[in-house]
């Protein structure tokens, strides 16, 4: 509109810079040196401000489109091609779908685009926690664990539980569905770890009994010198790892924030594969997503060296188990589980001494070790029966002796008061 200027604040302040030198009150390396702009730039926006005016120090390209700016049709087909295929799409993850369907635009520009059609809206940020914990400086030094509970496949199925690992120095991650938060959930991603990259220094938890047990429980193991772990954490003490617990979970903010990632990528990649079961879903993160995850996400660690040990020698799945000791009977029939059990011994003839181990292994089958030596077994249909006692024989004097009949004349039968 005539009459009116629009101005940045950059430009106003050129304007009281000009102003001054007008005045004599500066020079113009003095101006240049204010403004950030070279001698020679100044002395050219000088001379267009005292030919044009205040209109001079305004840009020249400002109000007329972009050189680089994209064709109308190509807006129009994006935003067509967003609301019908990726309506809660952010614009990132948004403008890779896109990529791969042929419409190749940067997310900020789709970010703009979205805000100006009404179809994506500023998120809050969150304000800064008070306090922050550098990064490990080597792989496989610390990696955080935890579970999330979400609708992972949104109504398709019932909610179920990602458990999720990452390392705490390169933001590498490896992932793996269950029903629950369970111990056997955690055995199993943590396995899967390990056949990936290799067993980690320590583990960095919440204090879930699925890895640790609660602080009565150590207080009174303590007062008894005994010393009681979890099954997971019996088979971190076999391999060596350290198990060290969170007191907030702003602490292991990594995999927290992780969760969130996953919570907006994941389900939607799940939606689009058309996904609605546990196992389908674990095929899907070894497949790939975890790879490209990984490839988007993780950076290098500080230093070179990576503390991950290998695993050669472990047997791991005689180490990722349920495992309890139980009492053997004198015909090595043992009872685990409310089921009973016929072992074989090793020797024939053998008695039994001491107690057995039972171990549960991640894929449900049962074992029995007897002194570090695996029995086979036979799952008896029901309880077994004690055997009968035998009674012996007595002698006829003792018989005689044993039970006394008075006869009938006796004077305590003739007895009346």
């Amino acid at each position: 509109m005539e009459g009116h200027l629009v101005m940045s604040r950059k430009e106003r302040e050129r304007l009281k810079v000009f102003a001054r030198v007008k005045r004599q009150e500066l020079t113009l390396k003095e101006a240049a040196e204010l403004t950030g702009l070279s001698y020679r730039q100044c002395r050219r926006v000088y001379k267009r401000h005292q030919q044009e005016g205040d209109r001079g120090l305004v840009h020249r390209s400002r109000g007329r489109p972009s050189n680089r700016g994209h064709d109308p049709t190509l807006k129009s087909q994006v935003l067509t091609r967003y609301r019908e295929q990726y309506p809660d799409f952010g614009p990132t993850l948004a403008a890779e779908k896109l990529k791969a369907d042929g419409y190749e635009v940067d997310h900020e520009t789709l970010r703009r685009w979205l805000l100006q059609a009404g179809l994506w809206q500023r998120r809050r940020k969150r304000g800064k926690h008070r306090s922050w914990r550098q990064r490990r400086a080597h792989f496989g030094e610390l990696v955080q664990l935890d579970g999330s509970h979400h609708e992972w496949f949104e109504k398709r199925a019932d909610r179920c539980c990602l458990m999720r690992l990452i390392d705490d120095a390169t933001n590498k991650r490896e992932g793996h569905f269950a029903e629950e938060e369970t111990i056997f959930a955690a055995m199993k991603v943590l396995w899967q770890w390990i056949d990936c990259y290799g067993i980690p220094r320590a583990l960095y938890t919440d204090k879930k009994n699925v890895y640790v047990v609660d602080q009565k429980t150590r207080e009174r193991a303590a007062d008894s010198g005994q010393e009681v772990r979890t099954h997971f954490g019996k088979a971190c003490k076999k391999l060596g790892i350290e198990i060290i617990t969170a007191h907030s979970p702003e602490a292991k903010g990594r995999v927290e924030r992780s969760h969130g990632l996953d919570q907006d990528r994941l389900v939607k990649e799940l939606r689009l594969a058309g996904l609605s079961t546990i196992a389908a879903a674990n095929d899907f993160l070894v497949s790939g997503y975890s790879a490209q995850i990984n490839e988007k996400f993780a950076v290098s660690a500080r230093a070179k060296a990576n503390y991950h040990r290998s695993a050669k020698g472990y047997e791991l799945a005689s180490i990722f188990c349920i495992e309890e000791e139980r009492s053997l009977t004198a015909d090595w029939i043992v009872r685990f589980e409310n089921q009973f059990y016929q072992l074989q011994p090793a020797r024939k003839n053998q008695p039994p001494r001491g107690k057995i181990l039972v171990q549960r292994y991640l894929d449900g089958s049962l074992h029995f070790r007897y002194q570090e030596r695996e029995l086979s077994h036979t799952r008896l249909p029901e309880r077994p029966q004690p055997p009968a006692k035998v009674r012996k024989r007595k002698r006829q004097s003792e018989t005689i002796m044993d039970k006394y009949v008075p006869p009938a004349d006796h004077p305590w039968r003739n007895f009346r008061f």
